[in-house]
């Protein structure tokens, strides 16, 4: 069974991420001693963790983690503001990231840690 939407919420605020703001199913959060934003999108009871497409180098690092799972393709969202845009099905550009579905807490928090030392090195 995935991990609840409130589960990993409670993870990323254990490993002290900040919560900037929540609009519809989009939750901001900026990661700890640092300026880099990642997302939480709730889709369904799903959960999923929506990281800038410049990392996607790291995504079979992330993939190999028990309990995560990449999402083909990218994820589109107008609320992803920090992210950068690109035409997706219209002629106005969208925000954009690679998305990967949390399927355990652990697996969560293995991903946020992860996350968090290669952003801080």
């Amino acid at each position: 069974m995935s991990a609840s939407p409130d589960q990993i919420n409670e993870q990323l605020i254990e490993l002290q991420c900040r919560s900037n703001f929540r609009i519809k199913n989009i939750t901001e959060y900026m990661l700890p001693k640092s300026k880099e934003a990642i997302y939480l999108h709730i889709e369904g009871g799903q959960a999923k963790l929506v990281l800038r497409p410049a990392l996607e180098v790291f995504s079979d690092d992330f993939n190999n983690i028990d309990g995560v799972s990449r999402i083909a393709g990218f994820f589109h969202s107008s609320e992803m503001t920090r992210f950068p845009t690109r035409i997706f099905k219209s002629t106005n550009p969208i925000h954009y990231g690679i998305g990967f579905k949390m399927n355990s807490v652990a697996g969560a928090k293995e991903f946020i840690t992860q996350l968090v030392k290669i952003i801080n090195g």
